[in-house]
């Protein structure tokens, strides 16, 4: 498997773009099963995550083109449905976590949706619950094998109806959505996610023929069509991207412009950094980081320790919060990180606290940052990734460390980083990928 060597304490400067949105590109690319026509998306990230997703689809029958620069089409009018019983499809499916979003498509138009149990990060638990319920809800029958992990929807037609997620999943909602929009009669999802993921899904279908109505809240109105045509859609940047760039930044001490940013679309994101006392410019749709030596972290307004948590959107996102607990660690002040909704995503702080960060794990949900304010520079040491955007914040660390650091398996980062070792040495970084 492959790894990185990287010589930490250089100061980067350049201008990043950030890649296409890898959690958009998942929701976007499983809608191309819904119409028969030719559908163009671009932006598309070329990361293993999406690769997979393509093949999957190219194995169900559909016709995948690439016809420019990260710009695909997608042609859904041969579909072998028969494939979705086959262990071949099985096998594919369960090696991504991103399958699970074919399932309202392939439900929606063909009357039937299967997948096997997901693969992806191992972060904790991660449910579906949201997805088959909103399709019971939606009148399809669901069955579950828990013997082979295998999950199976059928429906012969779907009818619109009313229903109160117990979640405001992201992907639960994208799925409902997309089955719900060729149900027949009126779907309304309450507590639907309103995340800018979703929202351009939403605007995609709305342009295939959908009816789709509540954009951007937490109540979404689908009025069911016959069919849906084709469209063209363009991926929003990667705001996890953007994010960890910011931090990246901060950490190395690096004069970074980040390009073509839609500023707008991030949130409480730039605004959590500049709690950590990073400064970022806003120029146009660009944002721009100044070389800083120190940052130090803002308190509540009675002085007492700033806490950063995760919540649902426009909250701040948890596939950020790795990013801000490894920039904390040579800011000035403490933190606490509240990581609410998944129980493992905070067990890479003890690669941290070997490189001599001061973190303490207070539990599976919190860690309590205590910044060094450079006096102590992270120091290299070999480490393993355990997903992806842990495997990102230690590759910061490593950059901001003195001497060498190793990271294996870095495939967990070319899941949702696109040529990441490339981008930022060509800003001066230091990174080698062997095999």
């Amino acid at each position: 498997m492959s790894f990185f060597e990287i010589t930490g304490g250089k100061r980067l400067s350049g201008d990043l773009v950030p890649q296409g949105a890898k959690n958009e590109a998942l929701q976007v690319i499983s809608a191309v099963l819904l119409s028969p026509e030719k559908i163009t998306i671009s932006n598309v990230p070329e990361i293993i995550d999406v690769m997979k997703l393509m093949d999957l689809l190219r194995e169900l029958g559909v016709k995948v083109e690439k016809t420019g620069h990260e710009q695909y089409t997608f042609q859904a009018d041969q579909v072998d449905i028969d494939y979705i019983s086959s262990d071949a499809f099985k096998k594919k499916g369960g090696a991504l976590r991103g399958s699970i979003m074919i399932v309202g498509p392939l439900l929606a138009r063909f009357g039937k949706g299967y997948i096997p149990k997901p693969g992806g990060d191992k972060i904790g638990r991660r449910r579906l619950d949201t997805h088959f319920i909103g399709f019971e809800n939606l009148g399809a029958k669901f069955e579950y094998d828990a013997e082979h992990e295998f999950f199976k929807v059928e429906s012969p037609r779907l009818k619109g109806a009313y229903m109160l997620l117990d979640e405001a999943s992201v992907t639960g909602t994208a799925n409902i959505v997309m089955a719900a929009s060729l149900a027949e009669g009126t779907t309304t999802i309450y507590n639907a996610a309103c995340e800018p993921y979703v929202q351009q899904l939403c605007k995609m279908l709305n342009r295939m023929g959908a009816k789709i109505t509540g954009i951007g809240s937490n109540l979404l109105r689908i009025e069911g069509v016959e069919k849906l045509g084709g469209t063209e859609h363009r991926l929003l940047p990667d705001m996890i991207e953007v994010g960890s760039f910011i931090g990246l930044a901060a950490m190395t001490q690096s004069e970074i412009t980040i390009k073509d940013v839609a500023y707008d679309e991030l949130g409480v994101i730039p605004g959590v950094f500049q709690r950590l006392g990073i400064k970022l410019e806003r120029r146009g749709n660009d944002i721009y980081i100044p070389a800083q030596e120190i940052y130090e972290i803002d308190t509540f307004i009675d002085g007492s320790i700033l806490t950063i948590a995760d919540a649902i959107w426009p909250g701040f996102t948890p596939d950020l919060l790795s990013i801000v607990l490894v920039t904390a660690t040579q800011a000035k002040g403490s933190v606490l990180i509240h990581q609410k909704m998944f129980e493992s995503r905070l067990f890479f702080v003890d690669k941290l606290i070997d490189m001599g960060a001061q973190i303490i794990l207070c539990d599976p949900h919190r860690a309590t940052v205590i910044g060094l304010g450079r006096q102590h520079q992270l120091r290299g040491v070999t480490m393993t990734s355990p997903d992806i955007r842990a495997g990102v914040s230690l590759l910061i660390a490593a950059l901001s460390a003195k001497g060498k650091s190793t990271i294996h398996n870095i495939e967990q980062i070319d899941r949702g980083y696109q040529k990441i070792d490339e981008r930022l040495n060509k800003l001066g970084a230091e990174i080698v990928r062997k095999a």
